[in-house]
């Protein structure tokens, strides 16, 4: 199955194999953003691993995919945490649960990471490990390039930097703080993520002396949607604006990478966008997330078995499909798919 010629009208503007982003860590056989997802993902042919970093009460940088602890954590069954649940707004949305803001990070500690989604992937591992530090996930890699002998990079996204922003806590300069604490964000690839070009910038400016080949992906919401900086400073700007070719230049003069969800480059039907040609036009290269190796998150065309069924064959087609299509990377849930799946080119 492949996607129409046009799709791909433009060659990548960089060189090499395209790269397999493991989603969170190895998360579809470990709970997400935990140490030993990170490791599985590098034992299943990661090229980069990505954790989504938050902050604590005290400013220091965690994995988690969202600042609500309730969807990953054991928090709940904490009764000394309790009366700490609430309800605020998250980039435009009234969310209810523990907020990593509201902890210390010696509190964090005391949680332990569950599965988000035990009836598809199941609760075997759940309550076995701790929250991760962005310090203790550079450490991991240091030692996991060192034995692997294997350049794996590091690619984490910022989550909801305006948010932080707004309460004290800004992030941009933390990131470039904690990576130049460690040699090994000199010594692999390094690429940071967000929704927010807002924080792209700020990072931009602030890296160049510290981190001078750090490059820069912006990430694409829903179409719809404004990004939560722009919603804040009342930008009319909606993220289906940056995917124009004028959008997709403007975002080239500050980053490198496009991260787009897979259904903007083509939809259940493989009917394909331009978005791959224009953006390569642009010169930037596009990694499109999530692909996942359950039914439920495949075409209905690659569909075999039960709606929860894992479907590694059809996973694998697909994102042939995609690297078909011309993208320079996959954000993948299982990392050895997306590994077979690139390696079979």
């Amino acid at each position: 199955m492949t996607l129409p010629e046009h799709a791909a009208s433009a060659a990548p503007p960089a060189a090499g194999a395209p790269r397999v982003i493991a989603h969170r860590g190895a998360s579809a056989h470990r709970p997400e953003h935990t140490l030993p997802a990170y490791r599985r993902a590098v034992e299943d042919g990661a090229d980069f691993i990505e954790p989504d970093l938050v902050m604590t009460r005290d400013g220091v940088l965690v994995a988690r995919h969202e600042n609500e602890l309730g969807g990953t954590t054991d928090v709940a069954l904490h009764p000394q945490f309790a009366a700490r649940q609430r309800t605020q707004p998250i980039d435009g949305r009234a969310i209810t649960g523990w907020f990593t803001e509201d902890f210390t990070l010696s509190e964090l500690k005391t949680l332990r990471a569950r599965e988000p989604m035990p009836a598809l992937r199941g609760d075997a591992h759940d309550r076995r490990f701790p929250v991760s530090t962005l310090h203790e996930i550079l450490a991991l890699l240091d030692d996991l390039v060192r034995t692997s002998g294997r350049q794996v990079g590091l690619i984490p996204e910022l989550k909801h930097p305006t948010h932080f922003r707004a309460i004290g806590l800004p992030m941009e300069q933390a990131l470039i703080d904690v990576l130049a604490e460690h040699d090994i964000a000199t010594r692999v690839p390094l690429v940071v993520q967000s929704f927010e070009s807002t924080s792209l910038r700020t990072l931009r400016d602030i890296a160049a002396p510290v981190l001078p080949d750090l490059r820069l992906l912006q990430l694409i919401g829903d179409p719809r949607a404004r990004p939560a900086d722009g919603d804040a400073a009342r930008s009319d700007l909606r993220d289906r604006d940056m995917l124009t070719p004028d959008g997709l230049r403007a975002i080239a003069t500050y980053a490198a990478l496009l991260g787009p969800h897979k259904s903007q480059i083509a939809d259940g039907r493989f009917e394909a966008t331009t978005l791959v040609a224009d953006a390569h036009a642009a010169g930037l290269q596009v990694m499109p997330y999530t692909f996942r190796p359950e039914n439920r998150y495949l075409p209905l065309g690659l569909r075999h078995g039960g709606p929860d069924a894992r479907n590694e064959a059809g996973a694998i087609a697909e994102m042939r499909a995609f690297l078909d299509a011309g993208v320079d990377g996959l954000f993948a849930d299982d990392p050895a798919l997306a590994r077979r799946a690139v390696d079979a080119r």
